[in-house]
């Protein structure tokens, strides 16, 4: 029965897209998408000059303008089918050919062919969850996503160029890292469910102590930064095999379209 809903409503969805689709775009989503872009190539030329931190830090900034325009396409009603794809095109290069491209020549490049092959895997299973996630937009439950989002699975390999403060690691660290990205890549791709904060209402009232909540872990955060991002970032990614562990395998239940962080 979820099934068929599930086909049915995707088949709904793409036909109101086709009805909707037209020739001009909406100009500051596709720009906020575009410095996205941009971000993943600046991260190409800075690991190509070996400046490692600053590519990883271009890398966090493109996750913040990837958050920005889906948040302005709502607000602006200017979500569309070009905005959609042209997103999905623009991650595949930030947070999939970007990152993968770093944490090879940051680690994995004097490891031979097997180490070779995890920043490969990267790439490609950061592509398949994006197209993944573009076929089941609308369709899953707007709380959880399916697989370790690609800006968090980038994270994870940013945030671990920033723990090792950029410096080309020893061998028993590149054997590390280079696990750590085969386990992040399956991670994009498998069906454990993330908690993608959706249902968190930034504006509405809450009480005096959660803004000082707030305030006093983004201190906290700042204090060493290339430490507890890679705390926080990690933990998000386990975070979906230990929910599985201790709820159990369930379904996605369907929900109404929106769209999520791919």
């Amino acid at each position: 029965m979820i099934r068929r809903r599930s086909k049915a409503a995707r088949r709904r969805r793409w036909e109101n897209l086709r009805e909707k689709r037209s020739r001009s775009i909406f100009l500051l989503p596709s720009l906020l998408t575009t410095a996205n872009l941009f971000c993943g190539f600046l991260a190409l030329l800075l690991t190509v000059q070996g400046r490692f931190v600053d590519a990883a830090i271009a890398i966090f900034v493109a996750m913040l303008m990837d958050l920005l325009d889906g948040r302005v396409a709502r607000l602006m009603k200017a979500t569309s089918q070009f905005g959609v794809e042209y997103d999905s095109l623009a991650d595949v290069v930030s947070f999939g050919v970007a990152p993968a491209f770093i944490v090879y020549s940051f680690a994995l490049a004097g490891l031979g062919r097997p180490a070779w092959f995890a920043a490969f895997l990267f790439a490609i299973c950061a592509a398949l969850r994006l197209a993944r996630f573009n076929v089941y937009t609308g369709v899953t439950d707007k709380r959880y996503f399916v697989g370790l989002s690609t800006p968090a699975a980038s994270g994870v390999i940013c945030s671990t160029v920033l723990f090792l403060e950029g410096r080309p690691p020893g061998r028993e660290v590149a054997v590390a890292v280079a696990i750590g990205t085969y386990l992040v890549a399956l991670l994009m791709v498998s069906t454990f469910k993330y908690w993608s904060f959706k249902e968190i209402d930034w504006a509405r009232e809450r009480p005096a102590q959660a803004l000082l909540a707030v305030v006093l872990g983004v201190m906290l955060v700042a204090t060493k930064p290339e430490l507890f991002l890679f705390i926080i970032l990690v933990g998000y990614a386990v975070s979906g095999p230990v929910r599985r562990l201790v709820m159990g395998r369930g379904g996605v239940p369907v929900s109404e379209p929106v769209k999520d962080m791919p």
